[in-house]
């Protein structure tokens, strides 16, 4: 008698696209993109690009616009126009930086930071939302799966990949 073939697993050519990594983790983002880019504007006012810039300057000020834009996962260009939104809006301040003639170091002001915390307050809560589903030591071991996966999928990370494999993902 014999074993009927086990169906491809996720990682495996000839998986099913729904049952691959890439396509579930788009999925999730969607569907959690679509929800909060309802909440960003009706709770703190701006939107989900600005908010998301916002936080990324709050978390690690001072920054560059090109350090925002690698933070923010954004190109230059779409750092700069929000950065400039958000000057505009008297939520960043801009000055010039100190080593740099020609660069600029952003930092919030004392409106940004108010609004700053709400909005963190409100990614925690939609956290919470989303993966309170999962128990706490799930929540912490997926964290922890995300962590290794970032860092492997970073260009240049040199990981332990078997000989042959890539040693990084490609983007597409």
């Amino acid at each position: 008698m014999t074993t009927p073939p086990k169906p491809p697993s996720a990682g495996t050519p000839g998986a099913p696209l729904n049952r691959t990594l890439t396509y579930r983790l788009h999925q999730l983002h969607k569907l959690t993109d679509m929800d909060s880019q309802s909440v960003y504007p009706e709770r703190t006012g701006l939107s989900m690009s600005d908010g998301r810039c916002l936080t990324t300057i709050g978390t690690f000020e001072p920054l560059s616009v090109k350090e925002l834009a690698d933070k923010a996962n954004l190109n230059k260009g779409q750092a700069s126009r929000a950065a400039q939104a958000l000057v505009d809006q008297g939520l960043v301040r801009k000055a010039d930086h100190p080593g740099d003639g020609r660069g600029v170091v952003l930092t919030l002001t004392p409106t940004g930071r108010k609004l700053f915390t709400r909005t963190m307050q409100l990614i925690s809560q939609r956290n919470d939302e989303i993966f309170g589903c999962l128990t706490a030591k799930e929540q912490a071991t997926l964290s922890a799966m995300f962590d290794r996966l970032i860092a492997h999928a970073r260009p240049g990370v040199v990981t332990d990949a078997p000989q042959g494999a890539h040693s990084s993902i490609q983007h597409r």
